[in-house]
């Protein structure tokens, strides 16, 4: 089996709803982003996937969805507030967790067909969140 891992960063902005502690409060992280692609049989060019062509592809979408976004619950009463402001969101079904955003990553990396194994999502230096099937 091989496997290969890259890795992207993300500033965003966030708060979590129904929490009781910091995090209730709209902050900011810088976080950081594992995509790991894993397979029994490397492709033509003896590789998983090129690693330019699996950066494009996951940093266009990270930077179009997360990257410099408030990242809200759609039922947060700050989502339209904000938007009506300018401010660029993306809305999530569940809370903004790490977690939710590790399952968030995976999901788009399978829709782009890719052979992921694994999203990792870092929040901070000390604390991530996986996801794999």
């Amino acid at each position: 089996m091989y496997s290969v891992k890259k890795t992207y960063h993300v500033a965003y902005g966030h708060r979590l709803l129904n929490y009781k502690g910091k995090c209730e409060n709209l902050h900011g992280h810088n976080g950081l982003v594992e995509v790991i692609l894993k397979t029994e049989q490397l492709n033509a060019e003896r590789m998983v996937m090129d690693f330019t062509e699996l950066g494009r592809l996951m940093k266009a979408w990270l930077d179009e969805n997360l990257d410099h976004k408030v990242i809200l619950c759609e039922a947060d009463p700050l989502a339209p507030v904000l938007k009506a402001q300018g401010q660029a969101c993306y809305l999530t079904a569940e809370n903004p967790t790490a977690e939710t955003f590790a399952r968030l990553i995976f999901d788009t990396a399978a829709g782009m067909g890719l052979p992921v194994d694994e999203a990792r999502f870092w929040e901070t230096p000390t604390s991530m969140a996986a996801y794999r099937r």
